[in-house]
């Protein structure tokens, strides 16, 4: 059986052509265009194909499915990929380790979206990524006035239009400035970045709300009390097919919910959670378990029982919360429901 291990990377990749029944190995390097890796199937004609998840994973995986290649995509935070106490590590050395792993069956891939489900994925990602720019721009504008010993509105007053208006007259142009006067430069500048900023965030919104309308999954989970739409696209985006998920405890470690766990002989200790899979949809289930703690009696009646009354569980009770509530969300896609008061209890649990 021939494997072809690629190390992708983002201008150069380099790959591995690793024959089982004779151990010979053949290293290609090559840069990293459609065009190269056309070629390099073509060369090749690999019985499988592993590659690592990666920024550009996406359409190479896309690319070799269309050219009729078995492809894997295996998951480079594993513990069988882990480097230790090695004197040497190159991209050829990952091509070959990639065709060794696959060889003895010990590749933990990785669910692979639609190229459809991926763009959605991404612009869920942008607009985070927008929002915390924008939040960036403000607290250098904070910092700004602070610097200059003004007082301006706290929260969010500072930001609305009367407000900004305000903001706008200490403002002016760079040019124009003298040497005492180059804190106005640099106000004006970040309300520039910060309009502009605003112009992005609401055209990506606009388009979000627009999918949001016509995709049954982010409205079957925003009749959740508590779970709005922004925080149902981001768990639709991360969940996609939530058939791909045995049961709770799969789609718990996915998101990273579940605690360490390091056990010998008698001794099983538990710790705090992993973090591993997706940040955004981690920090957004927090966020949300919060939140509901005010909308929705069932929550706020799990972080009670949870928590107990002490200040030190705050957090482990919260985590948890935002675990039932992910398991919550994949129990209503999977099954095609909307929110049932009465069965939230046994649905979570």
């Amino acid at each position: 059986m021939k494997i072809l291990g690629i190390d992708l990377g983002k201008y150069t990749s380099a790959a591995c052509l690793f024959d089982t029944q004779s151990n010979d190995t053949l290293f290609f390097s090559f840069k990293s265009f459609a065009s190269e890796f056309k070629a390099l199937l073509s060369q090749t004609q690999p019985e499988q194909v592993v590659i690592e998840a990666c920024t550009i994973s996406g359409w190479v995986y896309d690319l070799c499915q269309a050219e009729g290649f078995n492809t894997i995509v295996a998951n480079p935070t594993h513990e069988a990929w882990h480097w230790k106490h090695v004197k040497r590590k190159t991209d050829k050395d990952d091509a070959l380790k990639l065709t060794k792993l696959a060889a003895l069956g010990q590749i933990s891939p990785v669910y692979m979206p639609s190229a459809e489900s991926r763009q959605y994925r991404q612009l869920v990602k942008y607009r985070k990524r927008l929002v915390s720019h924008a939040t960036r721009a403000q607290n250098t504008i904070r910092a700004v006035f602070n610097q200059q010993g003004i007082s301006i509105p706290a929260g969010e007053k500072a930001w609305t239009i009367s407000g900004i208006e305000q903001l706008k007259k200490y403002s002016q142009n760079m040019d124009e400035c003298s040497l005492l006067s180059l804190w106005q430069g640099q106000l004006d500048l970040e309300l520039k970045r910060l309009d502009a900023l605003w112009e992005q965030l609401h055209a990506v919104d606009k388009k979000l709300t627009e999918i949001a309308k016509q995709d049954n999954r982010v409205q079957l989970l925003e009749s959740i009390p508590g779970v709005g739409r922004k925080t149902a696209e981001v768990v639709v985006a991360f969940i996609d097919d939530p058939k791909r998920f045995k049961n709770a405890r799969q789609i718990g470690a996915y998101a990273g919910l579940v605690p360490r766990q390091h056990q010998s002989g008698e001794m099983n200790r538990m710790g705090k959670i992993t973090q591993r899979g997706p940040r955004i949809l981690r920090a957004t289930l927090v966020e949300a378990a919060w939140i509901m703690q005010r909308y929705n009696p069932w929550a706020a009646a799990l972080y009670q029982r949870l928590c107990g009354g002490q200040k030190t569980r705050r957090k482990q009770a919260i985590i948890a919360v935002a675990r039932k509530l992910l398991i919550l969300c994949w129990t209503l896609l999977k099954k095609q429901e909307k929110w049932d008061s009465k069965q939230a209890g046994p649905m979570a649990a």
